[in-house]
């Protein structure tokens, strides 16, 4: 039996097309930039999460010269949020980078590594709600999915454990 999986997403060539909490979140992924340690890759990443009661807690990648050792802007912020506002529901996450090595205005569109798609999962199965995602790129072009459960189809969780 073939099976398969399809979802929709917005696709914007800029944020003029998001709604105000959208482009309001999405600054501050922007902002979350600054917060990034990434003296290696120069590879600054920023996220923000919408939490269900307002708040906007970001988060900036953050190096170490022992590579795996680092940890990605998304889970900086799931960390934040876990730690500063237990048990709030997440809304919305919102993504951001750029290059510091390339004069370019990129037009790719960042998306979450594995673990960070894993990391947003498990927050999802958590609050069992789903989690917008808003991923962007330095030129301005954005991808909206209404729920991170898109990212990752096959996943991985507590119930085969």
């Amino acid at each position: 039996m073939d099976k398969a999986f399809s979802f929709s997403y917005r696709l914007l060539t800029d944020a003029s097309g998001l709604e105000p909490a959208e482009a309001a979140l999405l600054a501050a992924a922007n902002e979350a930039q600054q917060l990034a340690y990434a003296p290696y890759s120069r590879f600054e990443v920023g996220a923000a999460l919408l939490l269900d009661d307002g708040a906007i807690v970001k988060g900036g990648n953050q190096e170490n010269a022992s590579y795996p050792a680092g940890i990605c802007a998304e889970r900086t912020a799931l960390s934040a949020a876990s730690s500063l506002y237990p048990g709030v529901p997440i809304s919305a996450v919102a993504i951001a980078y750029r290059n510091l090595d390339r004069n370019d205005q990129g037009e790719m569109i960042l998306s979450p590594c594995g673990i960070c798609r894993q990391s947003l999962l498990e927050a999802f199965s958590r609050q069992e709600k789903k989690i917008k995602i808003i991923m962007s790129s330095p030129a301005g072009r954005i991808i909206v999915l209404d729920s991170v459960e898109n990212l990752l189809p096959f996943s991985f969780s507590g119930s085969f454990l």
